[in-house]
C-alpha cells in the first residue's frame, strides 16, 4: 500500500464538514454558534458533545472526549486510521493520490470501483420493481413476507435473463469491461456474473455498494441458492459481515449483537427493529468474521442459526469462536427447519425476542447437544463427553473463562469439580497473543511499551497539562524502536510550534506507508479516560526504568568485558554507582492551592 500524498490530504483536510460527518451517526442539532448532541461515548441524559461553528475537532464536556472527523469515525465505527481517511475522501469526493511506488500495482481507485457498484445497484433496484420480469421477482419476494418498505429500505434489486440490457447500461455511463471486471460484475467470458437472481447490496461503514449477495428464486436455475461477489479491490469475504452497515452502531453501543445464517434473516431483524444483527457472507461463518464483531467490543453473542441438524452444529463450532476470547454465547433454539424469518412471519417480533430470553448458554446448549449421541446415563459416556468439551474449553485464551467454564462442565455433567480440574491436560499458560503488524508478525516488549506511550499522547492531544508532562519528561532518546522514535519526534515537534495535533495532521506528516499503518495501530486500541494521568505515568515510569536497567547493564559489560584499563573500570564502576542510587522517578507536580 502507498502513502497518500500531502497534497491530496490537504485537499481532504480543507474539504470536510464535520457537523455533516456526525450527523451521520448522532442527532446534531445547532445551538447558536455550536452544534450539540449526546456524546456517544458514553451514558447521558443532558447533550454535553459540542462542535464550535467551523471548528474542525469536536470536544465532550461529560467524558472528556476529543478530536477530529478521524478520530470520531475510529471511535465510533472501530475502524483503522486508513480507513476513515479512504471514508472521509468518497464522502467529499476527494481523491486520494499516493506516492509513486516501484511495486504498487496501478488501477481505479476504490472510489471509481464503488461508484460502478452503485450504479449497478441503481441499475438492478429499477428492473425489479419496474419491469415484467422484475414482477415475478416481486411476487416471491412478497410471498417470503418481504413488503415495499423492506425493499425500498435495503435497495433490493432483480438480475434480469438477458445480459445485454445490464451491458447497455453500463456502457451509456461509460464503465468499461475492465472496471466492471475489477468489481465482479462481468466475468472473464464478458457475459454478466448476476443474472436471473433477486440482488441484496452489500455495504461498507458509510453505506456504500461493495458487492452483491444474490439468491436465484427458481429452482432450475444454474448454480448454488445464493452466489456473492468474488474478492475484489473493495470486497473482501472474510473482512465483512452482511447486514453490518445497518448495525454497527448499535452493537458498538450496546455491545451485543445477534448472528443468523442468510442475508434475508438478517434484513428482516434489522427491520423489525433488532439492528443488531449480521450474517455470513454465504460461506461458513470464520474466526475472521467473528474477529470484526470482537474488535467492535462485544460481550454478548446471540446465535439464531436455522433450526436444523447443520443449524445446530454451526452454532457449536461458531459460538466457540467468541468463548475463546472470553465473550458470553447463548444460542436460540428453533424447531427443526424453522429459522428467525419464519418466526417474524408467523409469530412477530414479540415472539422472537422471547425466543432470545430463553436462549441457552454455550456450555449447556452444547452439552445438550453432545447427548444426543452420547449417553451421559453411563460412567463411559460421561467420561467421552467430559474429555471432549474439558478439551475444547482449555483451547481458549482466557483462564478465568476456562476456571469458570470447567467448574460449569462439571455442575452441568454432575460430576466432581476436582476430577474435571485434574484431567491430564492443565489449563494452558497465559501468553501475549500474537498481534499482526505492518511488517512482521513478532511480539516486541519495546515496541508494545512505546506504543503504549503513544497512545495516550495522540488519544489525549487535547489536554495541554498530559502534553506538557511528556514534553517535560520523554526525549527521542528513550525511545529504543525506529518507528516510535519518528513518531514521538513529530509530537515533539508539534508541540514546540504549537500546532495543533489532529489525525489528519500528523497522517500527513508520517514518510512512508509503513508509517502511516503504524500511527492507525496506535490509535486503533481504546484507552481508560479516566486514568489518562495515571496510566501516562506508569508507561513513561517503565520506558525510563527500562533504559535506566540497560545502561547500567551495558556499563557492567564494559567493565568485564577486559578492554578497558584499570583507570577506565574505576571511572566506569563510578558511573554504575552513580547511576545505581538514581532510579528514574517521574514526578507529577500537585495543583496548586491557595493558603488561608
Amino acid at each position: 500500500m502507498g502513502i497518500y500524498t500531502q497534497e491530496s490530504l490537504e485537499t481532504l483536510r480543507s474539504r470536510i464538514d464535520l457537523p455533516e460527518v456526525l450527523n451521520m451517526h448522532i442527532d446534531l442539532k445547532r445551538f447558536g454558534s455550536a452544534f450539540k448532541a449526546l456524546c456517544p461515548f458514553h451514558d447521558e441524559k443532558t447533550p454535553s458533545f459540542v462542535v464550535q461553528r467551523g471548528d474542525s475537532h469536536y470536544h465532550c464536556f461529560g467524558c472528556g472526549a476529543h478530536g477530529d472527523a478521524i478520530a470520531f469515525l475510529m471511535s465510533h465505527l472501530k475502524i483503522s486510521f486508513v480507513d476513515a481517511v479512504e471514508m472521509l475522501a468518497e464522502k467529499f469526493g476527494v481523491r486520494l493520490d499516493k506516492v509513486d511506488q516501484k511495486d504498487e500495482v496501478k488501477g481505479p481507485s476504490k472510489s471509481k470501483l464503488k461508484e460502478a457498484l452503485n450504479q449497478a445497484k441503481r441499475f438492478y433496484h429499477f428492473y425489479l420493481l419496474y419491469t415484467d420480469e422484475g414482477h415475478n421477482a416481486l411476487s416471491y419476494l412478497y410471498k417470503r413476507g418481504l413488503d415495499l418498505d423492506f425493499i425500498y429500505r435495503f435497495e433490493i434489486g432483480f438480475a434480469p435473463k438477458r445480459g445485454n440490457l445490464f451491458a447497455k447500461f453500463m456502457k451509456h455511463l461509460k464503465y468499461d469491461e475492465y472496471i466492471q471486471q475489477q468489481v465482479g460484475l462481468i466475468q472473464n467470458s464478458k457475459r454478466d456474473f448476476f443474472y436471473d437472481r433477486v440482488m441484496f447490496p452489500i455495504k461498507d461503514a458509510m453505506g456504500s455498494t461493495i458487492g452483491f449477495s444474490a439468491r436465484k428464486i427458481n429452482e432450475e436455475s444454474l448454480g448454488p441458492k445464493y452466489k456473492n461477489t468474488p474478492e475484489t479491490p473493495v470486497f473482501k469475504k472474510s473482512q465483512v459481515l452482511f447486514g453490518l452497515s445497518e448495525s454497527r452502531k448499535r452493537i458498538a453501543k450496546e455491545r451485543k449483537a445477534i448472528l443468523v445464517e442468510g442475508q434475508i434473516d438478517a434484513l428482516k431483524l434489522v427491520q423489525a427493529g433488532f439492528d443488531l444483527t449480521v450474517a455470513g457472507q454465504g460461506t461458513a461463518f470464520t474466526q475472521d468474521h467473528a474477529d470484526i464483531l470482537i474488535k467492535l467490543g462485544v460481550n454478548t453473542i446471540f446465535i439464531a442459526f436455522d433450526g436444523d441438524e447443520a443449524g445446530r452444529q454451526a452454532s457449536i463450532k461458531v459460538g466457540d469462536f467468541f468463548q475463546k476470547e472470553g465473550v458470553e454465547v447463548f444460542v436460540l433454539e428453533f424447531d427443526s427447519g424453522q429459522d428467525p424469518d419464519e418466526i417474524l412471519n408467523e409469530k412477530g417480533p414479540k415472539a422472537f425476542s422471547e425466543y432470545m430470553q430463553k436462549a441457552k448458554d454455550y456450555l449447556t446448549f452444547t452439552v445438550g447437544e453432545y447427548s444426543k449421541t452420547i449417553s451421559i446415563d453411563s460412567p463411559s459416556g460421561k467420561h467421552q463427553l467430559v474429555q471432549i468439551l474439558s478439551k475444547r474449553i482449555r483451547t481458549w485464551n482466557h483462564p478465568l473463562v476456562i476456571h469458570e467454564s470447567l467448574r460449569k462442565l462439571a455442575k452441568l455433567l454432575e460430576v466432581p469439580e476436582n476430577l474435571i480440574e485434574k484431567e491430564n491436560n492443565p489449563v494452558k499458560e497465559t501468553r501475549i497473543r500474537k498481534q499482526g503488524t505492518i511488517t512482521k508478525e513478532v511480539i516486541d516488549p519495546n515496541r508494545i511499551l512505546e506504543t503504549d506511550l503513544l497512545r495516550w499522547v495522540f488519544l489525549f492531544s487535547s489536554n495541554k497539562a498530559l502534553q506538557d508532562l511528556v514534553a517535560k519528561h520523554m526525549v527521542e532518546e528513550d525511545f529504543t524502536v525506529a518507528i516510535c522514535r519518528q513518531l514521538f519526534s513529530l509530537f515533539i515537534k508539534n508541540y514546540k510550534e504549537e500546532k495543533p495535533l489532529d489525525l489528519l495532521s500528523l497522517g500527513m506528516q508520517m514518510e512512508d506507508a509503513e508509517s502511516q499503518l503504524f500511527l492507525s495501530e496506535v490509535l486503533q486500541k481504546r484507552v481508560n479516560s479516566e486514568k489518562a494521568e495515571q496510566g501516562l505515568v506508569e508507561v513513561m515510569q517503565r520506558i525510563k526504568e527500562r533504559n535506566w536497567l540497560s545502561r547500567r547493564e551495558l556499563i557492567k559489560m564494559k567493565i568485564h568485558s577486559g578492554r578497558c584499563s584499570e583507570e577506565e573500570v574505576l571511572e566506569l564502576a563510578k558511573e554504575f554507582d552513580v547511576l545505581k542510587k538514581s532510579p528514574p522517578k517521574i514526578q507529577v507536580e500537585e495543583p496548586a492551592h491557595d493558603g488561608t
